[in-house]
């Protein structure tokens, strides 16, 4: 069965063809920048490679751009898009009702909007993927695979809020945590490098890019990590603030006479690296500012390799210490100096980074010092072929049903 797999982010795109009788990558690709200047298409089919720089001003131009580059005669890899048998699309938001995947139908569709308000960054983008893909793929299932399914663990200590408990159990807020999907394969890849015990391990997973967060892993299962009720708590981001004093909000609000709407949209879309730094949501601008001495870059750079550091000793202590630290996605795969950042001062852990093993991107590794007695691991997310099993089992089962 060939399945594709959509994972629309904030600003970007990726995307993987897999055949699932082999788990085979027939093709991938990320489209970044996505509503940004310097927008661009990265297709690869085996050695193959091919760029394509074009404007994009949304995700919906972003798909079509993608299933183009999937049938092209000279780059592509299927003759027409009715060889594709299945879609599946990472969603960010589950909320309670959601705690595993599911075929994606009308309900559903309506279920995901009812959440886009406490994803406002990624949502409305993964909607548009859907209906983008439901209009140009018609007849095809479609799969939705939820970021907040492997934090489903986290105990109630850890998930509660210091709210009356009514609100709670009206409206269910909780922290939900996200990017589960990359979590969890980050952190299994990890305990296979190990070598230990999955009952015995303590990981810590970075996932830090656009949008960061960091979990506590302990015998493979998610025990606190930094978003919460929404993506909008925890790391200094790339538009958003992170974590912050409550009070700040309705002072904002005071102030700049903002409505509820309206600051919103101010945390999550002005706050951040971007916030900071004045010069863009993208942390390979900010760090090409910080180079040439802009100040107020540097100082976005130095906040978020400080508030990581924060919440790697947070998470040490909640499972009474750690086997390894994991760096993935965009900014942790590819940042040499954001994970040298981090990791400096970190060696009462017994985390002690080697620089020459260090001065590698985008490849699964051990940077640590020889002798470190926690790791610090380098991994390469696949969230898209965690989501390509899932999408066959769920469509397998439906199928099987009918």
């Amino acid at each position: 069965m060939k399945v594709l797999v959509i994972n629309c982010g904030s600003s970007s795109l990726k995307y993987q063809l897999l055949d699932m009788t082999y788990k085979s990558v027939l093709a991938q690709g990320l489209v970044e920048r996505i509503g940004m200047s310097g927008s661009q298409l990265t297709h690869k089919r085996g050695e193959l490679k091919k760029v394509i720089l074009q404007k994009l001003s949304n995700h919906a131009e972003a798909i079509s751009l993608v299933l183009e580059s999937l049938t092209n005669p000279k780059y592509g890899v299927v003759g027409n898009l009715q060889e594709i048998k299945a879609v599946g699309h990472r969603v960010v938001h589950g909320g309670d009702k959601y705690a595993s995947s599911v075929l994606i139908d009308d309900i559903v569709m309506q279920e995901i909007k009812k959440y886009g308000e406490l994803a406002p960054l990624h949502t409305p983008k993964t909607i548009t993927g859907i209906e983008t893909c439901k209009k140009l793929m018609p007849g095809v299932p479609h799969v939705a695979v939820f970021d907040t399914a492997f934090h489903q663990t986290l105990p109630p200590k850890a998930f509660l809020y210091g709210l009356p408990y009514e609100l709670y159990e009206k409206y269910k807020i909780r922290k939900y945590g996200f990017h589960g999907t990359s979590h969890k394969y980050v952190s299994m890849k990890a305990i296979e490098m190990l070598g230990k015990p999955l009952s015995e391990s303590k990981i810590i997973t970075c996932h830090l890019g656009n949008g960061s967060s960091i979990t506590a892993v302990k015998g493979g299962k998610s025990v606190e990590t930094s978003m919460g009720f929404t993506p909008l708590e925890g790391l200094l981001m790339g538009t958003r603030s992170g974590h912050l004093d409550p009070a700040v909000v309705t002072y904002i609000m005071d102030k700049e006479k903002l409505s509820a709407s309206q600051v919103n949209d101010y945390l999550n879309k002005k706050s951040g690296a971007l916030g900071i730094s004045g010069v863009s949501s993208d942390f390979r601008d900010i760090e090409a500012a910080a180079s040439q001495g802009n100040y107020r870059a540097q100082l976005a750079l130095d906040m978020f390799a400080y508030v990581v550091k924060h919440y790697i000793g947070a998470y040490a202590n909640v499972m009474n210490g750690v086997d390894a630290i994991v760096f993935t996605a965009g900014l942790g795969e590819n940042s040499i100096t954001m994970r040298e950042a981090i990791i400096r001062d970190l060696d009462y852990l017994g985390a002690e980074i080697d620089p020459v093993r260090n001065n590698v991107r985008g490849k699964q590794v051990d940077v640590s010092k020889d002798g470190s007695a926690c790791h610090v691991l380098v991994i390469p997310t696949n969230e898209e072929l965690m989501i390509a099993q899932e999408t066959v089992e769920i469509v397998s089962c439906c199928f099987k049903a009918s």
